[in-house]
């Protein structure tokens, strides 16, 4: 699941991002409220962290312009304000959930997690794909209990393709939700993770097939 967080407060934002990363989100940051629309446009983020007080765009303004234009993206807005009218404010215009600093970062992953489970596509701690499970805290896929844990952008790029299942998913999209915008990263990395992938499932004996698509990228299937 990939993650933005928009926020004026350099070292915060850049700590909360290390901690998101540890607990396996894939995480993009911006300092700025007009920087934060322009990413959040894209569509490719799975939550929203807000905060109001921010230059340029402030973030109420880029809540409203987001549903304004119809996302319907998680928003977890996260400011030094708490009066009341404040958390109102930030609600009625379409915010999915509300926290002041200074804040537990506990009670911060707990509210992240409540929120992805709402989506629509999200159905909990443990996805499902045939004979295969894919635990999200642990890393582990399972088929009869035989398990293997997965690297970090193994488990990411299966995590998506479980969660996007019956479509194919280009390797230009792989690369903007795991690796970020800014990264060198090329369309044979993609691949040669997908090859790690296949031999684990392999390993442990599941009957779904990572498939290529050709010119486009890939898919979920079952073997023949």
């Amino acid at each position: 699941m990939k993650i933005l967080l928009v926020d004026d407060e350099i070292q915060l934002t850049d700590a909360l991002s290390a901690i998101l990363r540890k607990n396996n989100y894939a995480v993009d940051c911006a300092y700025n409220g007009e920087d934060g629309l322009d990413m959040a446009l894209s569509g490719i983020y799975d939550l929203i962290v807000l905060d109001i007080m921010m230059p340029k765009i402030d973030g109420v303004t880029l809540l409203k312009v987001l549903r304004q234009k119809g996302f319907n993206t998680p928003i977890l807005m996260l400011t030094a304000k708490s009066e009341i009218t404040d958390k109102i404010n930030g609600l009625n215009f379409g915010a999915d959930d509300y926290l002041t600093k200074p804040f537990v970062t506990e009670e911060l992953l707990a509210r992240i997690k409540a929120l992805l489970r709402r989506k629509e596509t999200f159905t909990g701690d443990v996805l499902s794909y045939l004979d295969l499970s894919l635990n999200r805290d642990t890393l582990e896929i399972s088929k009869n209990g035989k398990k293997i844990t997965l690297g970090k952008k193994e488990f990411q790029i299966l995590e998506m393709l479980i969660l996007n299942q019956g479509k194919s998913i280009d390797k230009e999209k792989f690369i903007e939700k795991i690796w970020g915008y800014d990264t060198d990263a090329e369309y044979n990395t993609i691949e040669v993770y997908v090859s790690f992938l296949r031999k684990k499932l392999l390993a442990v004996g599941s009957k779904v097939e990572i498939k290529s698509i050709r010119g486009i990228g890939y898919t979920l299937g079952e073997k023949k």
